[in-house]
């Protein structure tokens, strides 16, 4: 049995994370969370997700299908209930008053308004419990507590490459280095972020279209992002009507990073070539990365990222291997950096 947790509410939490993913790419600038009620005998009686900002929370919407079911049962939530009026009412009242007298959480809500939801539930008698399944639930909505804990959105650098590093082969030609399944798994990537982002040089050469294919299930289209001073052609695929576009004529990363804050944008998505990958590496700016390694060798060609400002090997980046995974017949594979004490 997982610490702090019955069996059967360990089960109950991973359904919440994974109604809680459903819900990616949808919900900014609010979380992604899952609810799931059980009754006094711990039978799952009601189930929820929070889908988008401005609708009713996970804890809600399983409460309505719980009914008088959720009276003397218990509240398996992925974040610690809010206790503040938005767009929607408290969760903690909507929990009193449906009769639930456990709730265990997941994640705790650093957020100043949202934040000490437990205190005030155990403040009206319900028990409360606190971190069963933490780092599963906090993975799931990583880039919304780096958001909350930081103030920047969450960045996570995508690129395809070969393996001996290359993007693009020594004519400029880069369709395709990785097979269908792989470019199929990057649609799901977009799809769940808020924005993807590229330079002017990526736009103007591979004239990309930057949306998430309608094959993938896409509540909205993310926010297109375009860094640089180059002019765009008007007939840039990156400009027309599929989604909308934001164009950045400043390069500096922190600049960028303020203005997506100012669109309420959690998550991004760099997509964008190596110069634009080498200034937010420089800056410690690349919160994830997500790598497609096909098994192949151009020799030649660009190179997956330019100089980020290191000349000996004692300077040397270097990340840790979170998640390999055989997409097709390519590599995805998932690092995050080293960062003591984040």
């Amino acid at each position: 049995m997982e610490p702090f947790g019955t069996e059967r509410e360990v089960v109950a939490m991973r359904r919440a994370i994974t109604l809680a993913e459903r819900a990616l790419g949808s919900t900014s600038p609010n979380p992604i969370v899952g609810c799931v009620i059980l009754d006094a005998d711990q039978r799952v009686v009601g189930e929820g997700l929070h889908e988008r900002a401005g609708g009713p929370h996970a804890e809600v919407v399983a409460l309505a299908e719980a009914g008088e079911r959720a009276r003397g049962g218990t509240a398996v939530v992925t974040l610690e209930p809010c206790r503040h009026t938005g767009r929607t009412g408290p969760c903690t009242t909507a929990i009193v008053e449906a009769g639930i007298t456990r709730v265990v959480y997941a994640t705790a809500d650093p957020t100043p308004l949202a934040q000490k939801g437990a205190e005030l539930l155990r403040a009206s008698g319900v028990e409360v419990v606190e971190g069963l399944l933490a780092d599963e639930a906090a993975r799931s909505n990583e880039a919304w507590l780096h958001r909350a804990r930081t103030g920047r959105p969450f960045v996570t650098w995508k690129f395809a490459a070969t393996l001996d590093g290359r993007i693009a082969a020594a004519d400029g030609s880069s369709r395709w280095i990785t097979g269908s399944a792989a470019r199929e798994d990057v649609h799901l990537l977009r799809a769940q972020s808020d924005a993807i982002m590229v330079g002017t040089g990526t736009a103007l050469t591979d004239d990309p279209s930057l949306t998430a294919r309608i094959d993938v299930p896409a509540p909205r289209q993310p926010l297109r992002v375009v860094v640089g001073r180059r002019p765009l052609s008007p007939s840039a695929k990156v400009l027309d009507n599929a989604a909308p576009t934001l164009v950045v004529a400043e390069h500096d990363p922190e600049l960028v990073l303020k203005t997506l804050v100012e669109r309420d944008i959690v998550s991004v998505l760099l997509e964008g070539g190596p110069t634009l990958a080498a200034a937010f590496m420089r800056a410690g700016r690349v919160d994830k990365i997500v790598a497609y390694l096909a098994p192949a060798f151009l020799g030649a060609g660009k190179a997956a990222l330019a100089d980020a400002g290191i000349s000996t090997i004692a300077d040397i980046l270097r990340w840790n291997i979170d998640q390999v995974d055989l997409i097709g017949n390519d590599v995805r594979l998932i690092a995050r950096p080293n960062r003591v004490g984040e």
